[in-house]
């Protein structure tokens, strides 16, 4: 039976195939606001339809179902889905013929994302604005491009093709991962750049994409004691409030890196991880891969207000899908766009027609 109420302020996973008793129970938890899947949670698009279906079916408004689904290496369905390219490969592309590296992004977005939406999914965490400068051990080839404005077009390319399919777009990671080299997952990154710098290169792709109306924007788990020195952007309310809501006027929806990250540790356990994220101006947290965590924080959580511009905000990340079911597959453009993609794969970029 569904029950009528906000949605709430924490994004968590579940274990399997399928949600077990106790898992509907949490995510029947008023401070529950959306479901990340990773790849256990994927058998066949058929059992994926029929996970979402229940997850959705649990609470109006729906809860939210995300996924990171970028291509390359971060890709969690992949039998019975195309597989789909690293994003390094149109700023390849870009490079040599620009106009071809555009169309053949805002396609890839577009497969992804209508993919993605016809089984369920509400949006994929895509796309990376971090920039590739040949540091980051964890960005590399998920980047876009390594200038500020490959960078941007090929991210605006990205976004058009999720909008095109229904589905709304999260930047990350704010406000650039791409100057650091450790891991956030596993390390405590530390950019000691000025923020002149970082606003003159990496915040540059954010500020585009906020002006181009994307949906969401998820910061990164990296001090930077020039700007902040007493917390990580995702924790901080100079970069999430000063400088992402004020500076860069972004109005859509803050999603909080995994609070289960080495890069968010230093804050303190998990109750005051989601305490401390949310205060600082995220709308929405993750806490992946760790239930004790996740139960922490929800109990931690259940006297914390139900932000109803949160709200409001998330209302914008539920996915609409033009196309579905039979017609998708039946769809010229679809048969088109997963052959343009797969080419991609086979190497023969230079022989598309776009």
């Amino acid at each position: 039976m569904t029950t009528h109420q906000a949605l709430g302020q924490v994004m968590l996973d579940i274990d399997g195939l399928e949600i077990s008793r106790e898992e509907r129970e949490i995510l029947e938890h008023p401070q529950v606001g959306g479901v990340i899947l990773f790849s256990r949670n994927y058998e066949s698009p058929q059992q994926l339809k029929r996970l979402c279906d229940e997850i959705h079916n649990i609470r109006i408004p729906k809860l939210l179902i995300a996924v990171d689904h970028e291509g390359g290496k971060v890709q969690r369905f992949r039998t019975g889905f195309t597989e789909l390219p690293p994003a390094g490969v149109f700023g390849s592309i870009y490079d040599k013929e620009p106009e071809l590296g555009l169309k053949l992004c805002q396609t890839n977005a577009w497969l992804m994302a209508t993919e993605l939406l016809n089984y369920g999914v509400d949006f994929s965490f895509a796309p990376v604005l971090d920039l590739n400068l040949g540091l980051s051990e964890v960005i590399g080839q998920r980047s876009l491009h390594n200038t500020v404005d490959g960078v941007t077009d090929l991210a605006r390319a990205w976004i058009r093709g999720m909008h095109k399919a229904g589905m709304a777009a999260v930047a990350k990671h704010f406000p650039g991962h791409g100057a650091v080299k450790e891991d956030s997952h596993v390390k405590i990154p530390v950019d000691n750049r000025e923020y002149a710098d970082i606003k003159l290169l990496d915040l540059v792709p954010f500020a585009r994409v906020i002006e181009s109306g994307v949906e969401g924007i998820m910061p990164a788990h990296i001090y930077y004691p020039k700007i902040d020195p007493d917390n990580p952007a995702g924790f901080s309310n100079i970069w999430l409030k000063r400088i992402l809501r004020d500076e860069l006027g972004f109005k859509g929806s803050i999603f909080s890196d995994d609070l289960s990250m080495q890069g968010a540790s230093k804050i303190g356990g998990y109750g005051q991880r989601a305490w401390s994220a949310l205060n600082a101006g995220c709308d929405m947290v993750l806490i992946c891969n760790h239930r004790e965590g996740a139960l922490t924080a929800l109990k931690s959580l259940h006297k914390h207000q139900i932000s109803n511009v949160s709200d409001m905000r998330f209302i914008t990340m539920h996915g609409k899908p033009r196309l579905s079911g039979k017609k998708l597959k039946k769809s010229k453009k679809y048969k088109k766009a997963v052959q343009k993609v797969l080419a991609l794969e086979h190497n023969l970029t230079m022989t598309l027609q776009v």
